[in-house]
């Protein structure tokens, strides 16, 4: 195993992990937003009424995208896992 297989394998992984992370963090980054607007528009300066709905958009979203994230998930897993003979060598 070189080094770059070894670069391939984490660029791999690295993209692996932000697909699956992106869904969540756009939906609390989208109700972030809303939240903030509302706030200013209220003019209601209270810093813990963010968390709650943040909260519930991430597991709204990880509900929603959880089949996608666990196929992919496992589909990178397969990967190294087929491949290991190349990579042993």
């Amino acid at each position: 195993m070189n080094e770059g297989e070894i670069i391939k394998i984490a660029q791999e992984a690295v993209k692996t992990i932000l697909m699956a992370s992106a869904p969540m963090l756009g939906f609390g980054l989208l109700v972030g937003l809303l939240v903030s607007i509302f706030q200013a528009t209220t003019q209601i300066q209270e810093a813990t009424l963010a968390f709650i709905p943040k909260i519930l958009a991430v597991l709204i979203s990880f509900i929603f995208f959880g089949p996608w994230i666990l196929k992919l998930v496992v589909g990178f897993t397969q990967s190294i896992f087929m491949n290991m003979d190349q990579y042993i060598q």
